[in-house]
């Protein structure tokens, strides 16, 4: 039975980002950081609730639900409490009074990070209360650092196997990287667009340094790009580099894992990469799942994706 003695709720209002905080701490990991950011002033276009829960007029946990337009099929959902006021049923009702917002029959999804080496003590808590509320193992997440050397380089030639530069701006490039993110998150649809390609994974601004495209022969002959991969500013200066990586969704999935193959190991000739791999992403999970094997990728935090209908 929930706890609820003294407790007060209330929307979201500009400055609660540092009440919290000071009652919070910083968060446990890169992704609670990204997931904070959620929280924000309750809004129509685009649609978000936030909720706060109050304690003697001190805030000490929230909540929100918002609606995505690349993902529309369900709302994000993110609660976090006060780490010695937890267990209490606060979550419960925060999850309840937001629920009353949406629309009939909405579906939430919400996620959690497991850290390797169990650095983050939150996870188990996370996990019981998602599933206690319903929610269900929708797709896994994996932050992935690969080594150096790990793979062998592709077999280039004049005619066939071609590595090329790509500009982040082209539409061959946007319009590949597009179809590519569709295929790859049909267990969340989204409606990826060239135009949104831009907004949210090629531009100046997401901080893309550059592309390459791996071709089956020359641009200048018809050659058809069968994966690309995008890098980005790491994080911390001594980071490895952030690395987008992708392949044709028409392509098989023997051709799609050999292309994935060839052009990683071009990537990690001579540095480490960071990827980002969700299991949807089956080719690729299947090189890394061979690396990780053979202790030549490590696996740096795991995210759990769960919804209400899954």
């Amino acid at each position: 039975m929930a706890d609820l003695q003294g407790i007060t709720f209330r929307a979201w209002e500009d400055g609660d980002d540092l009440r919290l905080l000071e009652v919070w701490g910083g968060p446990r990991t890169p992704q609670a950081h990204e997931d904070r950011t959620m929280l924000r002033v309750s809004s129509d276009e685009p649609f978000a609730r936030s909720v706060v829960a109050e304690d003697q007029g001190v805030p000490f946990a929230a909540a929100v639900v918002y609606s995505s337009s690349l993902h529309p099929q369900r709302y994000w959902f993110y609660a976090e409490v006060a780490s010695g006021l937890r267990r209490r049923g606060i979550a419960t009702e925060l999850l309840r009074l937001l629920r009353l917002e949406l629309p009939a029959g909405a579906q939430l999804k919400a996620r959690y990070t497991v850290a390797a080496a169990g650095e983050n003590p939150d996870a188990d808590g996370a996990a019981g209360f998602l599933r206690a509320a319903g929610f269900g193992e929708l797709q896994r997440s994996r932050l992935v650092v690969v080594e150096p050397g790990s793979l062998p380089l592709p077999a280039f030639s004049e005619d066939g196997l071609t590595l090329d530069e790509a500009a982040t701006g082209s539409v061959e490039l946007s319009t590949l990287v597009a179809g590519y993110y569709n295929a790859t998150h049909e267990w969340d649809p989204s409606l990826m667009s060239v135009g949104l390609t831009q907004t949210m994974l090629l531009g100046d601004h997401t901080g893309a340094k550059g592309a390459v495209v791996l071709r089956d022969r020359p641009k200048a002959a018809g050659g058809r790009i069968l994966a690309f991969a995008v890098s980005y500013e790491p994080q911390r200066p001594e980071a490895p580099t952030e690395v987008f990586l992708g392949w044709d969704p028409e392509l098989g999935l023997q051709d799609a894992t050999l292309s994935v193959r060839s052009l990683l190991g071009m990537l990690v000739h001579q540095f480490p990469v960071q990827l980002e791999v969700d299991d949807a992403m089956v080719p690729l999970a299947l090189v890394i799942d061979e690396l990780g094997a053979a202790e030549l990728a490590t696996v740096v935090a795991t995210s759990e994706i769960v919804a209400t209908d899954a």
